[in-house]
């Protein structure tokens, strides 16, 4: 029998605490698409700082994809800050090692990073199958064979390859924990193990069950998806409204047609309430100021400043 899919259910986070958590979905990039990862040293210690990032800004990591010029996580989070602050530290620290290795200290200087939230089990499941889809974007023979994402830990019981050795980060010594895992937090909880490769194991690292619970636990649904997705429409959602700035037209456009998807009504006709409710999620999704808000929304400046909680200026 299915189970009853909750797209914002309780889970325990990271730091142990019992929390109602909601989807984001975070792209990085490197300044004005620079590579990232030269070699699988650096794609295998990419996801190893996500993993220790996510721990770090306690956030739940759901799936990923690194790829050779960006990454997509899709994460949960009790709130746009701690998703934002994943994001931050993140491209904080994977630059920090591209610079020890290579001595390039720009790799994603100037890079706009942000979480956006999925605000429909409809943007979720696309939101999933389009991470997991950008293998095939860095010319992966298949997605299965694609070392790189969360994908070979989805409808594996949460059981690794046992083919393969498997080590517990949580049994790493201070020295081989530094050598292995970039880092000298505490990870002595860790459920985390790595194979013969010294590489993650996605099924200890990723939420398989909440992707599970998502898909109505019907692998063949996840894969249709994944074969299916519209990449031009996660693109534009996901990744470019967060990063271009839009002229009131086209702004207002978007807003409408996505008070549509939540209301089905176009922005204007909403009640206060409601229109409040999407201001801040608009926010949030695309590059925009309080004066461009206030026009789409026909709120006063001052309104949307307060509204969304911030300083005049």
């Amino acid at each position: 029998m299915k189970s009853r899919f909750e797209r914002n259910p309780y889970r325990e986070l990271p730091d142990g605490t019992i929390a109602k958590v909601f989807p984001f979905h975070v792209s990085l990039e490197g300044h004005e698409t620079r590579i990232l990862c030269r070699d699988d040293a650096d794609y295998n210690t990419f996801v190893k700082i996500i993993c220790v990032c996510a721990r770090r800004r306690n956030v739940i990591l759901v799936i990923y994809a690194v790829v050779s010029n960006h990454a997509h996580c899709v994460i949960l989070a009790t709130d746009q800050g701690a998703a934002n602050a994943f994001a931050a530290e993140v491209k904080r620290i994977y630059p920090m090692y591209f610079s020890r290795k290579y001595s390039d200290q720009s790799v994603m200087k100037g890079v706009d990073v942000s979480a956006i939230y999925l605000y429909s089990d409809y943007y979720l499941r696309n939101a999933i199958a389009y991470v997991v889809r950008n293998a095939m974007d860095n010319g992966a023979e298949s997605i299965q064979t694609y070392r790189w994402t969360g994908f070979r830990g989805i409808f594996c019981g949460g059981i690794p390859d046992k083919n393969k050795g498997t080590y517990r980060v949580s049994g790493l010594s201070r020295r081989e924990k530094r050598a292995v895992m970039h880092t000298d937090d505490d990870l002595s909880d860790v459920p985390w193990l790595l194979n013969e490769h010294l590489e993650l194991e996605p099924a200890t690292i990723c939420d398989w069950h909440y992707v599970e619970k998502a898909f109505l636990n019907d692998q063949s649904y996840f894969l249709r998806m994944i074969g299916g997705v519209n990449t031009a429409e996660m693109q534009s959602s996901l990744i470019d409204a967060p990063r271009v700035r839009r002229s009131d037209t086209d702004f207002l456009n978007a807003v409408n047609d996505i008070s549509g998807r939540w209301f089905q009504k176009p922005v204007h006709e909403l009640p206060l309430d409601k229109r409040a409710r999407l201001l801040k999620y608009v926010s949030n999704c695309y590059r925009t100021d309080s004066a461009q808000l206030a026009r789409a929304f026909e709120f006063g400046r001052e309104e949307v400043l307060r509204l969304l909680g911030r300083n005049r200026g």
